[in-house]
């Protein structure tokens, strides 16, 4: 806690009020007495909606293979030109990953500079034996996510990121039928960026951070709306059929 609330992390000014609200959920599946621990990590960041109280998801993950060494009372030191520890170094990819996804919704691609420093820190990361930083490794690693979210066939979904959420969801409190039909537009971009990588992970996180949400979101509104929601988001993610079900059966 100390180690992320005390670095900074860009040179950014943020209010107290702004700062990011954010959990590290560590589970340990393996310990050794050496200090060596494998482990499960659940990031989740979310962001308030404009002119409410509610705040919206805008990463949940689970990084299945976060492993370390770590002995109680040892000091966590980063430094960005030389990563050496595997604790510190993932630490640090996910904070730049969550400021950097917390800035593209508030500006188009306005995360672009901090998530450069998660790039520089998984080609840093190389050198280090624990798994989750090579390329082909496995397909929502560290590796593949930042990768994936800033290539150009990408840009769809950094777009989504700032429509979903500046255009549509901080418009809901004014304007419920207007951010709610922005929030569906967005999609196509979401939609769009899956085409172009369809390999991908990264639209599949996304739409399973946002899938309660849209469920609320959608639970209301015209029928011909809510039909093409379930249609893109059928295109989107089919196994979760059940779940967009709703969407199409909800009353107008």
């Amino acid at each position: 806690m100390e180690f992320i609330n005390e670095t900074e992390w860009t040179t950014a000014h943020y209010s107290y009020a702004e700062r990011i609200s954010c959990n590290f959920s560590v589970v340990v599946k393996e310990y050794s007495d050496d200090g060596t621990f494998n482990c499960e990590l659940t990031v989740q960041s979310t962001r308030p909606a404009f002119n409410s109280s509610y705040n919206s998801a805008v990463l949940n993950f689970k990084d299945e293979n976060f492993a370390f060494n770590y002995i109680e009372y040892d000091p966590l030191e980063f430094r960005e030109d030389l990563i050496d520890n595997n604790l510190t170094a993932v630490i640090a990819y996910y904070c730049y990953l969550i400021i950097g996804l917390d800035m593209d919704t508030f500006s188009p691609m306005g995360g672009t500079d901090v998530l450069q420093k998660a790039v520089d820190i998984v080609n840093a990361a190389q050198s280090l034996s624990e798994t989750g930083w090579k390329a082909f490794e496995d397909s929502r690693n560290r590796y593949a996510i930042i990768f994936d979210y800033i290539d150009e066939g990408m840009k769809p979904l950094r777009q989504f990121m700032y429509d979903y959420h500046r255009v549509g969801l901080d418009e809901m409190a004014q304007n419920a039928e207007r951010g709610r039909a922005s929030i569906a537009a967005s999609l196509n971009l979401l939609q769009e960026a899956k085409s172009n990588r369809p390999m991908s992970s990264v639209p599949d996180i996304i739409v399973a951070t946002k899938k309660e949400e849209l469920l609320n979101v959608f639970s209301k509104g015209p029928q011909k709306e809510r039909e093409t929601v379930y249609d893109c988001l059928m295109k989107l993610s089919p196994a979760d059929v059940n779940d967009w079900d709703k969407i199409k059966e909800a009353k107008p």
